[in-house]
């Protein structure tokens, strides 16, 4: 088999993987696109620790089971078995979870993969490839709205110009946030613009103390000091980061002004699905390359560069021949 793995030495495309083997409540999928991420990006540097292969926004179809034919998104989170007395009712904090593609399981940069049937959300024909592929992440930007209330004309700072900014901003506009956004580059607020948010670049940015919620999408560590200046007492931090190394901060503010620090991770497919198939949330022009499997390791590379977006990795060869460049 193909695939994309990532060890201490580096990342190498292999033609001579194994096999998936599934257990009895798993299912093999082919798996036809997948994105690159920040937290991609991330594990290269060293975060989690993680050696195998990566990948863990894709789109796949199932060989059996109820899905097989189908074309589906895997939520990443993966109990060990259908559910026990230990998984809370929300599997993306079961004690003994595994992660596509992050944590103790292998990810979707190759040609098959196998995944937990009950992890499995079918894609409506609505959605093409290139738009499903963004499930996960866009999951992961509505979890947000599960975790704080944005209540009409709530004042939001979203940090970071990126692929999940640029999710995250269109999620909490759509909640009636007053939405600004702050980035780096200003050819990338272009397309924030472009969906009416208002928008600064950090180098003209006047620190002010008035958002109520500040959404850190940075990917780097200097995005929670960023926040620490933007926000009023008694507001919120959501922290989308996550990163390799580590926060050096004074945290007394986070007392004195008795802020909220929320963690953010995954969230909830069947909105995200619902959000793509009403064409609620424009993710196409974030795609700015396309590479095929063979050239997995030059896609992070590529995704690494400034003016970059999301990159995919090609499977499907109908894909690859219609799409590549």
């Amino acid at each position: 088999m193909l695939g994309l793995v990532l060890t201490a030495n580096g990342l190498t495309v292999q033609r001579d993987l194994p096999e998936p083997q599934p257990l009895p409540h798993e299912v093999v999928l082919d798996v036809k696109l997948a994105g690159v991420c920040e937290t991609d990006l991330q594990l290269v540097q060293g975060y989690m620790g993680f050696e195998g292969i990566p990948g863990h926004e894709f789109v796949g179809v199932p060989t059996s089971g109820r899905y097989q034919g189908q074309r589906v998104a895997p939520d990443i989170n993966c109990c060990p078995t259908v559910r026990c007395d230990r998984c809370p009712e929300n599997r993306h904090h079961c004690a003994d979870r595994t992660v596509i593609g992050i944590l103790g399981r292998s990810g979707g940069f190759a040609e098959r993969i196998a995944v937990p049937e009950e992890n499995l959300y079918e894609i409506p024909d609505s959605i093409p490839d290139e738009q499903a592929v963004f499930i996960e992440p866009l999951a992961a930007a509505f979890e947000i709205l599960e975790q704080i209330e944005i209540a009409p004309r709530t004042p939001v700072t979203v940090l970071g110009d990126g692929r999940l900014g640029y999710l995250c901003s269109q999620v909490l506009d759509a909640a009636g946030g007053n939405v600004t956004v702050i980035g780096k580059h200003a050819n990338k607020l272009e397309r924030f613009r472009a969906r009416g948010l208002t928008t600064i670049v950090l180098d003209e940015l006047t620190p002010e103390r008035n958002a109520e919620v500040v959404v850190d999408c940075t990917g780097s560590e200097s995005g929670l000091e960023l926040a620490l200046k933007l926000v009023r007492p008694r507001g919120t931090i959501v922290m989308k980061t996550t990163i390799a190394g580590r926060y050096d901060l004074d945290m007394a503010q986070i007392v004195i002004d008795e802020l909220r620090l929320v963690g953010s991770r995954c969230g909830p497919f069947p909105r995200a699905i619902e959000a793509l198939a009403n064409q609620e949330i424009e993710v196409e022009s974030l795609i700015t390359s396309r590479f095929p499997l063979q050239q997995a390791d030059q896609a992070l590379q590529t995704a690494a560069e400034k003016g970059q977006h999301k990159v995919l990795i090609i499977m499907d060869p109908n894909i690859e021949s219609r799409n590549t460049r």
